[in-house]
């Protein structure tokens, strides 16, 4: 072949590669952005749904964080004997049942927010624990006033987590 049949070829195949290539690159442009809008639009669609269930799952966390705290608590649940050991038992099997039914929440808030409430859950149970290791308390009445007295002086670790949750909340909007 002679290099003027050579030129001639390139001349004619290099403008179909070019031609080939830009082709290409808009197709797959053109098919991103219609996946990117099919996500979009879909996403648009299940948003105000499932900002519904996130909210109604922060309610119901609020609500279960109300419940177990314990000036709200100790007043909800009266005492079933004068034993401190069968009312903390007692309250602690309310406060893990209060949990349990609402497990299936955290599917809905943040990893960090569903955290947050099961150290608070945890706190509560160890400050109910520790001030029934208190040799000073003999019954479950003594037990219940050292703990709502103890509220006094220090938040309870309800308070911690109801902020979070106002806080995560208020970032949605």
């Amino acid at each position: 072949m002679d290099s003027t049949r050579i030129i001639e070829l390139i001349s004619y195949t290099l403008p179909t590669i070019i031609m080939a290539f830009v082709a290409y690159s808009f197709f797959d442009l053109y098919t991103k952005n219609e996946n990117a809008k099919r996500k979009y639009l879909l996403q648009k669609d299940t948003k105000p749904d499932t900002l519904t269930l996130r909210l109604q799952a922060y309610e119901r966390m609020t609500l279960f964080l109300e419940r177990i705290n314990p000036s709200q608590l100790l007043v909800r649940i009266t005492p079933i004997s004068d034993d401190k050991n069968d009312y903390q038992n007692f309250v602690i099997a309310q406060i893990e049942q209060e949990y349990e039914h609402n497990l299936a929440q955290q599917i809905y808030v943040s990893e960090e927010c569903w955290s947050t409430i099961t150290t608070a859950k945890n706190a509560t149970i160890q400050m109910i624990l520790l001030a029934t290791k208190n040799e000073k308390i003999n019954d479950a009445n003594q037990l219940r006033e050292v703990i709502l007295r103890d509220l006094l002086e220090k938040p309870s670790p309800s308070s911690a987590a109801l902020s979070f949750i106002k806080n995560e909340v208020n970032q949605l909007w």
